[in-house]
């Protein structure tokens, strides 16, 4: 029944549509605050180069100061725990699916020496009601470029949220996008155990005061409490992949 689900989904993209275009109506379009996106924190010993990719919530909407964005949020976690520099950037982009980084933002990024590399992305693809076929395809091939690009980089791809607990999402509307947000997750999942990436666990939805004005991206509390979930994933210090069939141990990134 499970596979279902998604194709029942269909059914309801009049409801979608409906109530969709009533959000987008009455929701604040949000834009990336300005400042750089290229850091580096001071330390002693190897640095570590952190790259944050993928769409708006990597680009820090909603909030008004990229310092408490999720890279920043990820970089201080990362020095704090090593004592280490960390030199980070944060490439990412509002509205961005998977195939719009596999083709135009991947490709056009520096081939720089990053050791670690956050992926945020599959919320639009869910958004935009892409097929799990498309997503796999897009997603996947997202992955293989990422892997080619920096071959001994530690990858992590954060998994899309529970869409039921997002408070600019009706009931209904929300209830439909979970839907199509398990499926990708279970195929991203997947892909990343193939492809050479760890896919993280997803981030608990606990507390309202975790998204922004619109109700849908994060606030400064939602991307501490990402960058604080996703730091052991992106550090080791919690080696297990996500999934519905529950962990599984790495000890060392996994290779395609």
């Amino acid at each position: 029944m499970s596979r279902l689900l998604p194709l029942l989904s269909w059914i309801a993209l009049p409801v979608y549509a409906w109530q969709g275009l009533a959000v987008r109506r009455r929701t604040e379009r949000l834009t990336p605050p300005e400042g750089a996106s290229l850091h580096t924190i001071p330390g002693r010993g190897e640095p570590v180069r952190l790259l944050v990719i993928g769409d708006s919530s990597a680009a820090s909407v909603g909030i008004d100061d990229p310092a408490y964005g999720l890279a920043a949020r990820l970089a201080h976690g990362i020095n704090l725990e090593t004592g280490r520099p960390v030199a980070w950037r944060a490439a990412g982009f509002n509205s961005a699916t998977s195939g719009q980084l596999r083709d135009h933002v991947v490709p056009n990024l520096a081939a720089e020496p990053w050791s670690h590399i956050v992926v945020s992305v599959g919320t639009n693809d869910v958004k935009n009601f892409h097929t799990v076929g498309r997503f796999k395809k897009e997603f996947g091939g997202l992955l293989y470029a990422i892997r080619a690009k920096w071959p001994l980089a530690r990858i992590v791809w954060s998994p899309v949220i529970d869409m039921t607990r997002v408070p600019a999402l009706p009931s209904a509307l929300g209830r439909i996008l979970e839907i199509r947000a398990q499926a990708i997750n279970a195929m991203g999942i997947r892909l990343c155990h193939e492809r050479g990436a760890l896919p993280a666990t997803r981030l608990p939805i606990i507390d309202p005061a975790g998204f922004s004005s619109d109700g849908f991206h994060a606030s400064r509390a939602g991307y501490q409490a990402w960058a604080d979930h996703a730091l052991s994933f992106l550090m080791g210090t919690d080696e297990v992949t996500a999934g519905e069939e529950g962990p599984v141990a790495f000890d060392h990134p996994p290779h395609g």
